[in-house]
């Protein structure tokens, strides 16, 4: 009895050897196991258990660090990119993404075979192969294609057949809250799961790659990513301002509008048909903004730090409450004769809603800038002599707000497109409170140009825009001009000789000579006379007139 025993005992352990040596898809995917209420919680539509066994002979399991995925692929390692559209509204669809990166001089053709590209060198040289896999050759010279052979090689690892069509060429198996998922595919595929049921916080998504290897498959990556659900609207808020030098630094200008414009994080649209309210709460004591736009001007009219707060709320789908039992009602009217009574029963709305909200926040920073620049003057400049090759204008340049610290030009085509000279200048000229200053600068040949011209300081840089006409200049008619002008000024000084010693004749005539006080009078006054032709036809320097101190410094 006793062998017996021991017989039934053996038998029993040689029926439970290869279940315990079966691999499961836990097994292989992850050591992370949900327990079972959060698995009930997060069942997935589409999703298999992580329980179900993993056909290892037809898709091998290596360990990090095994040899042989060095020879997984030929002429290197693949690299699997996985990214998501993360966070998640819950109860809205997110996305995965798995793109697989090649070796160098490696691609996957229309076909979904892998080519080696044309013209490319790699640390080896170039290939005399044109593939690296050709897959297509494959299935035409064996019997990949034929489901009744041997093996059923045309399956995923838990044993289901491929979808038809089924030629792709690499199996992408993904893992999440103890579900997995098989999907055949290309170089990329996508997978998209709704969250309705997945529990609120960060997840992980794994994802292992195989490639086809004749009647098996061999991995040749794995890759994970952290993606997040949440029960608030994922919100972010954008702040631009004209003028302001550097919206990134939440520094912006006192007396302009911002612009405020909420973006809320919806790729799946789970809240296109939503009503969505805006809530502003700009922190300088002027109340709150409630608006169903999601853009927003508000301007600043003191220095300082100030406190950005944003509140949304949209009403989305959610799911319904029991409805609370209540005793059945009848009516004489809804009683027919029998034994059989109806009953009036309250159907609930199948489409309930739950109100969901966003937060945003924000510290920014107000200062004084240059808040508008205007040119209220354009001047050629004649230069004394022989006038140069370039011809120079000046521009009487206005602004209000701080003072500028820098001005730049920049000189281009008419349609202010192809830039030719940018100049940038410090404004060293004391301007006190008034924002006057004369900017000059050189145009090489006749024509129409562009110029822009910005003044900046720290915190801004405000522009402006002309169009500047230079006329072509005829260097003969410049000499031309250049020898009448000496010509007249030569007989006018003659001219003026002659007058001056027609008067001192004149007075020498008719008034005789005395030792009197009277002669200095009168030789005052030939001296005044004199004076006032020489101011006339002779105009001097002029640098002593105080009403100079009044005109722009030129840059």
């Amino acid at each position: 009895m006793e062998c017996l025993y021991c017989f039934l005992g053996f038998l029993l352990l040689a029926a439970r050897l290869p279940l315990d040596a079966a691999k499961r898809f836990h097994d292989v995917l992850s050591n992370e196991r949900p327990s079972g209420h959060m698995w009930e919680h997060n069942q997935l539509n589409g999703w298999s258990s992580d329980e179900n066994d993993w056909n290892e002979k037809l898709y091998p399991v290596w360990k990090r660090g095994d040899s042989r995925w060095k020879s997984s692929w030929k002429g290197g390692r693949v690299q699997a990119v996985l990214t998501s559209d993360s966070p998640a509204l819950v109860g809205s669809t997110i996305t995965f993404a798995v793109n697989l990166v090649f070796p160098r001089c490696q691609k996957e053709d229309a076909s979904g075979n892998i080519v080696y590209e044309k013209n490319c060198r790699n640390d080896t040289g170039p290939s005399p192969d044109l593939y690296v896999y050709n897959w297509t050759a494959w299935t035409e010279d064996s019997d990949w294609g034929n489901d009744t052979s041997e093996g059923h090689h045309n399956v995923f690892p838990d044993g289901k057949p491929f979808p038809h069509p089924w030629k792709k060429n690499f199996v992408y198996v993904f893992h999440t809250l103890g579900q997995y998922f098989q999907k055949l595919g290309q170089c990329s595929v996508t997978v998209s799961i709704n969250t309705a049921n997945v529990s609120l916080g960060p997840q992980i998504m794994e994802v292992t790659v195989y490639r086809r290897h004749r009647r098996a498959y061999v991995p040749i990556a794995k890759v994970k990513d952290v993606y997040v659900v949440t029960d608030q609207i994922p919100v972010f808020v954008t702040m631009s301002q004209k003028n302001n030098r550097n919206s990134s630094d939440e520094t912006f200008l006192r007396d302009l509008p911002i612009t405020f414009s909420a973006l809320i994080h919806d790729p799946s649209h789970f809240l296109n048909e939503s009503a969505i309210y805006y809530t502003w709460n700009f922190g300088d004591n002027t109340g709150l903004f409630v608006s169903n736009n999601h853009s927003l001007n508000h301007t600043y009219v003191l220095n300082g730090t100030f406190s950005l707060n944003l509140t949304v709320q949209a009403e989305v789908p959610g799911p319904c409450p029991l409805p609370s039992p209540r005793p059945p009602k009848t009516t004489p009217s809804l009683v027919p004769t029998g034994d059989n009574t109806l009953e009036l029963r309250e159907i609930p709305d199948e489409s309930c809603h739950i109100t969901r909200y966003g937060y945003f926040k924000a510290t920014i920073t107000i200062v004084e800038g240059i808040l508008e620049v205007n040119i209220i003057q354009v001047t050629d400049v004649l230069m004394p002599g022989p006038q140069p090759d370039n011809s120079l204008v000046d521009f009487v340049v206005t602004c209000q707000g701080s003072i500028p610290t820098e001005v730049c030009t920049v000189i281009s085509d008419p349609s202010c497109q192809i830039t030719q000279n940018p100049v940038c200048d410090p404004v060293a000229v004391e301007l006190g409170d008034a924002c006057l200053l004369t900017v000059r600068r050189a145009f090489s040949g006749s024509g129409i140009y562009c110029m822009n011209l910005t003044l900046g300081d720290d915190a801004s840089l405000a522009l402006t825009s002309t169009l500047v006409s230079i006329a072509r200049r005829d260097p003969a008619s410049l000499s031309r001009v250049a020898n009448g002008i000496l010509v007249s000024l030569g007989c006018l000084a003659i001219l003026v000789t002659v007058i001056a010693f027609l008067m001192y004749k004149k007075q020498k005539e008719y008034k005789p000579i005395e030792n009197s006080p009277g002669i200095e009078i009168r030789g005052k006054g030939l001296n005044v006379f004199l004076n006032h032709a020489k101011t006339l036809f002779f105009p001097g320097n002029q640098e002593k007139d105080p009403l100079l101190k009044n005109q722009p410094g030129i840059l």
